[in-house]
This record gives structure tokens, sequence and C-alpha cells, in this order.
């Protein structure tokens, strides 16, 4: 039943509110969207994704978009270098090594990674796609809102509001509305975050960025990539007009003004020692370090997600990637206490798995900053680091914190899969695990064709699917109960030997006989069964 105008407001419509409005869309809540700007901003900003984020698009099925964008996004690449070419640059010329992201603008080879860490296996075929850019990401998440029947109210502005204990009543200079429950995804100065009156503790900034899309002469003679000079460190590419700048002296004087092609220009002679001219402005925009976390992301009805949790630095390009975290994992948090199937306490891990990741990527951006500053220390500093990123073990632990593949939440269980991303089982009849998530709900798989296993969810059908399969590249693993944000919950693998000598046509496709699952280990499927869904029976209307 809708509380009003819609169950849930949020308020601002980048790529991390319409990732949320799509999760609570999903599990039908009614869902408004509040976005001050008439259409999508263009400003470049995040231009690529990370693998949970990569893996929670494959989940809902736009993978295929994704490789088209990438697509288009590598021609631009290919562009470039070229262009570089034909103007005889020297700094890298050719194509480029492969890498594997970089850290304080120190450039991790792929070809160093660890083939053999198991934290590096594919992710199945999310690992293909890791360019996104922001504008363009925004752009298809709008529109599957859109076939999802979410309300995006574009020209309106959130200019305050009221929660009570049984709901909100937002102002807009749109109007009123009233809804159950308010989520700020309005950005790192989040007006519902300050009306709210959320701490925001943190660190000041000390640095002034720029990012922008520009055309300039004098070009061929700065450095392609990331480079660090006397006076700051600045980026070249790794498409035609792109250009990054990173000066010490301090945060810009006013954080609204608009930039000039005179300050980009400024900038990058001060940075590059380059006299190059910017003759046009496409798009551009300014950053600092500013470093800043809410304690708790809730609030009573109002709730935090993206940068209006969590400030920091862009570098190793975490925000974005944190934010689409944020969103999937409240998404489905957040429906099923509107539905009020909720168990207790099932709001307060949002914060609880989700602040650990933002304070991480705080630490980390921060550690990258004092690594760039032009100073003696952090100098020595650096080229150390920069040696250590020469070798496999090295460009292994950074590659991995980069590319988010460690992430983990903490939950009971002892299984090593428990509380990390799934992984995208091949099942024998053709499908992956990400195939069978498209609609956002829970997952309980079993893979040893266990009528004990079954029997345990048979109260959750309204919550969690149930689906028996068969896994022959996982022929140990026997079940798996993935929440619909793409954690395992409880995992179990086969108990030694086969309890029987015939074995069902699942079992022979996965080429191994029945066995049990131990009463101790189903009794934690028990237990995370309750804890995620509740108690067993019809979810309250």
């Amino acid at each position: 039943m809708t509380h009003g105008d819609a169950d849930v407001i949020v308020a601002g419509g980048g790529p991390v509110g319409l990732m949320l409005a799509c999760e609570l869309a999903l599990a039908e809540v009614q869902v408004t969207v509040l976005e001050r700007l008439t259409e999508v901003d263009t400003t470049i900003k995040a231009g690529s994704i990370n693998t949970p984020s990569a893996t929670a698009f494959y989940r809902r099925g736009l993978l295929p978009a994704l490789a088209e964008v990438q697509r288009e996004a590598l021609e631009g690449f290919d562009a470039f270098l070229r262009q570089r070419n034909l103007a005889g640059a020297s700094a890298n010329p050719g194509q480029p090594p492969r890498f594997a992201g970089h850290f304080a603008g120190i450039m991790l080879r792929g070809d160093l990674l660890d083939a053999d860490d198991p934290e590096l296996a594919s992710a199945g075929p999310a690992d293909t796609i890791g360019i996104a850019p922001q504008a363009v990401l925004e752009r298809l998440l709008a529109a599957r809102a859109d076939a999802l029947g979410v309300t995006v109210r574009r020209g309106v502005e959130l200019t305050g509001f009221d929660a009570g204990a049984d709901g909100v009543t937002v102002r807009t200079t749109g109007g009123d509305l009233r809804a159950g429950w308010l989520v700020g995804c309005d950005g790192g100065r989040s007006t519902v975050r300050r009306l709210a009156g959320f701490p925001f503790p943190g660190t000041a900034p000390e640095i002034t960025g720029h990012q922008a899309i520009v055309e300039l002469t004098g070009a061929d003679a700065l450095g392609i990539g990331w480079n660090r000079t006397d006076t700051g460190t600045y980026a070249h590419g790794p498409f035609p007009g792109r250009i990054l700048t990173v000066e010490f002296g301090g945060p810009p004087a006013d954080r609204e003004a608009p930039i000039t092609a005179e300050e980009l220009q400024n900038s990058l002679r001060h940075t590059s020692g380059v006299d190059v001219t910017v003759t046009k402005v496409h798009s551009a925009t300014r950053f600092t370090d500013n470093a800043r976390q809410v304690p708790d992301y809730r609030k009573g009805r109002v709730l935090l997600a993206g940068d209006a949790a969590h400030v920091h630095a862009p570098f190793s390009g975490q925000g974005l990637n944190l934010g689409i975290g944020d969103a999937v994992n409240l998404g489905w948090k957040l429906a099923a206490t509107v539905h009020g199937w909720a168990p207790d306490g099932l709001l307060d891990t949002y914060t609880a798995e989700r602040h650990p990741l933002g304070a991480w990527v705080l630490e980390w951006t921060r550690a990258q900053v004092a690594l760039m500053r032009p100073e003696p220390h952090a100098r020595a500093l650096r080229n150390i680091i920069a040696e250590l990123s020469g070798t496999i073990d090295a460009t292994t632990f950074f590659a991995k914190k980069i590319s988010g593949v460690q992430q983990r939440y903490d939950l009971p269980g002892d299984h090593p899969l428990t509380g990390r991303s799934a992984p995208d089982l091949p099942l024998a009849d053709g499908n992956r695990l990400g195939d069978l998530m498209h609609s956002g709900c829970a997952l309980l798989l079993d893979l040893a064709d266990d009528a004990d296993l079954r029997t345990r969810a048979a109260g959750y059908s309204d919550r969690v699917r149930v689906l028996t399969a068969a896994c022959p590249e996982r022929p140990a693993l026997a079940g798996l109960l993935v929440r619909p944000d793409g954690c395992t919950a409880w995992a179990a693998d086969r108990a030694d030997g086969p309890t029987s000598t015939s074995a069902s046509p699942q079992q022979e496709a996965g080429g191994t006989h029945a066995v049990d699952i131990s009463p101790a280990t189903l009794d934690g499927l028990d237990d995370a069964l309750r804890r995620w869904f509740g108690a067993p029976g019809d979810a309250a209307a």
C-alpha cells in the first residue's frame, strides 16, 4: 500500500538515486525521484566502474547496453592514440601496455597480475566491462527507471521536510509530497544530510583539482596518462581533449564559480610546465580531497546513499562504485521494510555493511593524496611505492583493492563464500547465476538435489526463489543462498561420499551422486533465512 504520494522519495536523480529507485521498483515499491536538473548532467565525472558495479548491472540485465557504451569509449581511446602517433608523440608510442588501474597516478600493469590468485578468477561476463562514463550510465539508468514505472520529477528540488514516526512530508519547488521514507542521494553537498542534521566528520581539503574536456594547442608536449611534476600532477587522455590537474595550494576559493578556459589553462601550465593554450571548454568540473563520512547512514525514516553519505577525492575511481554498492545494498532492505516482512534490524545492516567500505575508501584516497604531494618526503615514499608496484605481489594487491573483488560483509557462517559476492556459477542448463537474478529476487540454489534443503525454504516462496540445478565446474558446492543484492548469505559444500547409488539427472550432469548436507549446516540455512527474510510463511500485506 502506497504511503501517501509514494512509499519512498529519493532526492537526487544521478546514477545512485536512479539505481536505488530501480531496485525499489523491482520489489514493487512506489518510488518518486526528485531531481533539480531538467536534463542529465553531462559534466565529465567518473569514467569507469569496478567489478562489484559491473556485476550488479549484469545481474539486472544491463550488460549488453554497457558493452555498447564501452565499445564507443574504446573507439575514443583509439582515436586519442592515433592522434598522438600522427603528431609524432614520443611518450608511450603505439598501444600502451595493459594496466589494472592506478594508485596515486602510478599505473599498474596488467601483465604483472598473479594469474593464479583465486580472487582474480573470472566474475563471468561482468569481467569484460570496466568503462562507463557517468553521464551515459545515468541515461541508461533513467531509461530503466522509466521502463520500471518510476516517477522521476525533473526540475523539482527538495527544499525541506518533516520526518515523523510514521512518515515524511517533503517540501519541494513543485509542492509538498508525503511518503513513508526519504533517501538522500543528492551528492556531496546534500540538502537532505544538512537538514536532517547528520554529523559529517572527516578531514579538510588540501588540493584543488580540475577535470575537463577541452580543445587545446601545444598538447603534443604533454605526457600521456598520469604525470607527476615538481608543481603538482596532471593527466592527459585517454581520449581526445581530456585533462586532469591536481594542485596543492589549498582548496578552490569558490567551488561554485564558473570554470573558465583561462583557469584550466593556468592550472595545466602550472602542473605540466608546458605552454599549452586552452581554446574551448566542452565540460569541466572542480574537485578537492575533502574526506568525510556520516557515522550512521540512517536517522529514523531518513537515509543517505552515495556522496550524500561520504565524500573523498576521486582517485582510483571509487566514488561512483561506492554509491552503486550503497544503492544495491539498501534497495531490497528498504523494500522489505516497506512491505512489512523485514526481520528486526534488517535496515540497520545497511550502515553496518556499507560504512566500513566507505571508511576504507576515504583512507585509500587520503593515502594517494599524501603520495602525490610535490615535496621531498612524499616523493621519497612515492618512489618506494612505485618500485613495489613493479612486482607481481604489489600489483595484485593494488588491483584487487581497486577492482573491489576483495569486498566482503562480516556475516555469520564459516563457508569462505559467505559475505562475498556470489560467484557467477555456470549451470548445466546453460544459464549462469547472474542470469537468474534479473528480477531482483533472492535465490536459493540447490546444487545437490537435496529435498531437505528445499523443505527448509518452503515457507519463503514469496521472498526466495528456489532452483535445483547442477554446476559441473563446482561439484563440491551443494547449495547457495544469495540475497537480492548478490551477497552470499549462506553456502554449503557436499558431505563426504554419496548417500545413494542412483543419481538424478541434475546430479549426473554435475558428475556426482546425491549426498546429504549435514543437519548443522542446514540449521545454518534456517538461521540465514530468518536473519534476512524474516519468519517463514506469507509476507505481510
